[in-house]
């Protein structure tokens, strides 16, 4: 008792803190190229708001598709632990070759360095993605009623980030030039790998290689993480392609994603009836929360355009970047987590704790009332010409954003690594981010629409109408997955056909 002592602070076990700091600097690399993104696309490269909109929707759609490969990988070859290092690397070089295309070469001609750095990041986040947030559900039990406290301070971690970078990349960049903004985005990766690396050993016996003879060739034959490396890095280019071609990746995605949730459909058949039942209800609430994360998302594409250009952004007399104001969500979140967190150990207490499905439908009906508050401000503003929308109802729509994405978010992370069977967690958190990747290509596309006749005002009442829809549909389907969840029924122990859903205990003859 007194060694697991000594490896826990503030209740939790002292590897979660190591993830989270890590986490930290790569969502502040990851949001400072984000903050940036379109407004670069837009005002340097002069590009019509539905091609920026558009590819950026590619990106990001690309980039939540490959944690699918990376978390099958590292379930299976290389490990958590060498995919975090890995991914981290690849990420970093992304961001500084986007660094030297805006610094250095930024003629049309070597826009190759760009697209480069683009490919290099959705290739690096693949590895890093799903593995970092499988490790963190590594520190805890079955049924250790800390799991999802534990998810939502990892997720004040990923806010921390993600509130730091738009201040600091986005207000350098958009001000001092757009390569500092790139430049300190791939620090910050840097960062975050001399953090995991250095205090690696918190994260005890988890997340090493399962099968290191074959990943470093002991017996005699081609180490496999030079097949891996060779292979990332010749993948590099064609995801990069397939971002400058980003009309491609409209059909292309769903077929790969057809292919994952078959091959799952296919994994589930080999297990128990209460396992499939609970890959069942990821699929569910996967499907729902591409809606949620299409219409969240906006806030890099749409929103970041609207806020730059309908918005009065003038604090205390000085006009603030656009971009800077993408931090309002994750100041939010780091103010708010603690007390969700606390929320849900004290309901649990109470036998009152909602569960994931009702948590998710609230969150959908939490954003589409974003949306509403929003066009609430566009009305105020009136018609007139030069009318700008007041910083209040933003920061309002934000705010019910905020409170939707941790009912979701933090939530979605501990149900995977939850409900996932142990051989199937990368794959499984794989396919959760698969819902990101829908997204984040829905979104690109709805966001392409504001450029159009349709505007702001009538795209965002359709989100109003199309998550409140999802939310009600979800709402009603509740019941019947909290059933399929088994929540009565912890796996990790030796089975019990007893134990089995639908089967009579065993009486003494």
């Amino acid at each position: 008792m007194e060694a697991v002592a000594r490896r826990e602070f503030l209740g939790h076990p002292v590897g979660l803190f190591v993830l989270f700091f890590t986490e930290l600097w790569e969502r502040f690399s990851y949001y400072g190229m984000r903050a940036l993104l379109q407004l670069f696309l837009v005002k340097a490269w002069l590009m019509a708001d539905k091609d920026a909109s558009t590819l950026y929707g590619a990106y990001n759609g690309l980039v939540y598709l490959t944690p699918l490969f990376g978390g099958m990988i590292a379930d299976r070859y290389l490990g958590y632990r060498n995919a975090i290092t890995f991914g981290g690397l690849m990420m970093a070089a992304g961001q500084f070759c986007m660094m030297a295309h805006s610094g250095w070469f930024s003629t049309k001609g070597e826009q190759w360095i760009f697209f480069a750095g683009l490919g290099l990041m959705i290739i690096g986040n693949g590895f890093f993605k799903p593995n970092i947030s499988a490790m963190v559900g590594k520190l805890y039990g079955f049924s250790d009623a800390r799991r999802d406290g534990a998810f939502t301070i990892f997720y004040m971690g990923i806010n921390i980030g993600a509130f730091l970078a738009p201040l600091i990349c986005g207000w350098i960049g958009e001000t001092w030039g757009w390569h500092y903004g790139f430049m300190l985005a791939g620090s910050g990766m840097l960062l975050g790998l001399v953090v995991f690396q250095f205090s690696s050993a918190a994260l005890e016996s988890h997340g090493f290689s399962p099968k290191p003879d074959l990943l470093w060739g002991k017996n005699g034959g081609i180490p496999l993480i030079f097949v891996i490396i060779l292979g990332s890095l010749l993948a590099a280019p064609a995801a990069a392609y397939l971002v400058k071609n980003n009309h491609i990746v409209d059909w292309a995605m769903p077929i790969m994603a057809i292919g994952f949730v078959l091959f799952v459909i296919f994994e589930a058949m080999r297990c128990t009836p209460v396992e499939r039942g609970r890959i069942f209800v990821i699929l569910v609430l996967v499907i729902f929360s591409v809606t949620f994360w299409a219409l969240f998302e906006q806030a890099g594409s749409s929103i970041n355009l609207f806020t730059d250009r309908n918005v009065n952004r003038v604090v205390m007399g000085k006009e603030v970047p656009a971009s800077v104001f993408q931090s309002v969500n994750a100041l939010m979140i780091i103010v708010l987590a603690p007390l969700f967190s606390i929320l849900w150990v004290q309901l649990r207490r109470m036998n009152a704790n909602p569960s994931a499905p009702l948590k998710f439908a609230l969150a959908l009906l939490q954003i589409g009332l974003g949306f509403y508050i929003l066009i609430l401000g566009i009305k105020a503003a009136g018609p007139a010409d030069g009318a700008k929308t007041a910083l209040f109802w933003l920061v309002m729509m934000y705010l019910l954003h905020t409170t939707g994405e941790l009912c979701l978010s933090p939530v979605g992370l501990s149900m995977v690594t939850r409900l996932s069977p142990p051989r199937l967690v990368g794959l499984m958190m794989g396919i959760w981010f698969l819902s990101s990747a829908f997204a984040h290509h829905l979104g690109g596309q709805i966001a392409a629409l504001t450029g159009k006749e349709a505007g702001y005002e009538k795209v965002f009442m359709m989100l109003v109408y199309l998550s409140t829809a999802c939310g009600v549909v979800l709402l009603i389907l509740t019941p019947w997955l909290r059933w399929l969840m088994s929540e009565d029924v912890d796996e990790s122990k030796p089975k019990d056909p007893a134990l089995v859903r639908g089967a009579k205990p065993a009486t003494a003859s």
